[in-house]
């Protein structure tokens, strides 16, 4: 665990082993409880949902594995990544890859940007 400020950062492990021992902040069974109109207007007045799309459940579900996503179109590439995020990743086990494309397809698909045409790439 490491500490800064009032911000708590845990490996996975470290939460693996905190739900396997029962500790949690969370009362799931307030949560369980509520209906979807409750969990909606509590959505709707924590600010942390600002700016968070409508469609987030289906993204969510194409970066878990849950649903399939593009098997097309695919290359295969060289490229760093921070040890930590790599690890993080891995850390999720199968489908790391795929969810780390996932990732950065949700990144493209909200860039107002226009993509670099293949021409105008740096060699």
């Amino acid at each position: 665990m490491r500490k800064k400020g009032n911000i708590v950062r845990y490996t996975i492990d470290e939460l693996k082993a905190m739900a396997a021992r029962g500790e949690s902040m969370t009362d799931w069974a307030r949560v369980d409880a509520k209906t979807e109109e409750e969990l909606a207007a509590d959505m709707a007045s924590d600010p942390a949902w600002d700016g968070v799309p409508e469609d987030w459940v289906s993204r969510a579900h194409k970066a878990t594995g849950l649903i399939g996503g593009r098997t097309e179109n695919k290359r295969q590439v060289t490229m760093r990544i921070d040890a930590d995020i790599l690890d993080y990743f891995k850390g999720q086990g199968r489908g790391w890859q795929s969810r780390m494309n996932a990732v950065l397809r949700g990144y493209v698909e909200r860039d107002p940007s226009p993509a670099v045409p293949a021409s105008r790439k740096r060699a």
